[in-house]
């Protein structure tokens, strides 16, 4: 079960380590305030999707052991 689990959690982490460093690229890059309030938000909102993605599929996964648990 642990490695189903391995590849969503990297993927994940290495998807919100990117966003962030994103991020900390607009908050330095001289833009006005009122776009960099906006694309960090987006960037913020893309990183909870990523997390809740992240989620769901665990739960998906922890179901599928059920079930084939269930088979036998």
């Amino acid at each position: 079960m642990k490695k189903e689990l391995a590849a969503p959690v990297i993927v994940t982490v290495l998807l919100v380590l990117v966003l962030l460093a994103y991020a900390c690229i607009w908050v330095i890059v001289p833009v006005p305030k009122a776009l960099k309030i906006v694309l960090v938000a987006v960037l913020i909102c893309l990183i909870g999707v990523s997390v809740y993605v992240l989620v769901e599929r665990i739960k998906e996964i922890r179901s599928e052991d059920e079930d084939d648990f269930s088979k036998y």
